[in-house]
């Protein structure tokens, strides 16, 4: 493995830990959006200011991009992600999701570094289960608000998330063709990993 793996890891996890977690899920500074213009740049705005949730996003690319499915599979975390939204809209609780988002950039961090491909199934299956609880805690930022700026919110966080996951598996397919190995591929996965653990470290440490 490229033996510049754990220092690309270290940095990113340090960007994470200088982040406000208050902030990145918060694209208007705390303010709830009131119109469809402040709904559609709150939506953009993810994952854009949320490492944690960029850095899944980025991570679902990766790992789509070793099946012939792939779009496919991007887009069942997009439309899970969106659900997971609706859930926390509508009223559903779920205890501990912040602690739960760093744990699965953990996880997709560890399978983007350990292996190269995993069955359609189990990703279709991981990628739902990650895009639920991302969306959850993306949720908060748009509880309460109005119809208009809900929907823009909707739109806003679907088109911005799609492009990134579709990017970044467009470009592992580009590495993977060019490499006759996954070095650059496990470099990335160790980063998220190392953003996952900062965020997770975040959740933890003021708690205890």
């Amino acid at each position: 493995m490229n033996k510049k793996t754990p220092i690309v890891g270290l940095i990113l996890a340090s960007v994470a830990l200088m982040a406000d977690p208050a902030f990145a899920h918060h694209v208007m500074g705390g303010r709830m959006p009131v119109t469809f213009a402040d709904g559609l740049l709150s939506g953009l705005g993810h994952p854009v200011i949320g490492l944690d949730h960029f850095a899944a996003v980025v991570a679902v690319g990766c790992l789509a991009a070793a099946h012939r499915a792939g779009p496919a599979l991007a887009i069942g975390f997009i439309l899970a992600m969106i659900a997971g939204v609706a859930a926390h809209v509508r009223g559903a609780t779920v205890p501990g999701a912040e602690i739960m988002v760093a744990l699965s950039v953990i996880f997709l961090g560890a399978v983007l570094l350990r292996i190269r491909q995993i069955p359609a199934g189990a990703a279709l299956g991981l990628f739902i289960a990650v895009g639920l609880i991302h969306g959850y805690v993306l949720g908060e930022s748009i509880y309460g608000a109005e119809a208009s700026p809900l929907a823009a919110y909707f739109i806003g966080l679907a088109a911005i998330q799609s492009a990134v996951a579709l990017a970044a598996m467009f470009a592992a397919r580009a590495v993977a063709r060019r490499q006759a190995d996954v070095a650059a591929l496990r470099l990335i996965g160790a980063g998220i990993a190392g953003i996952g653990l900062a965020v997770l470290m975040q959740q933890v440490i003021p708690a205890a």
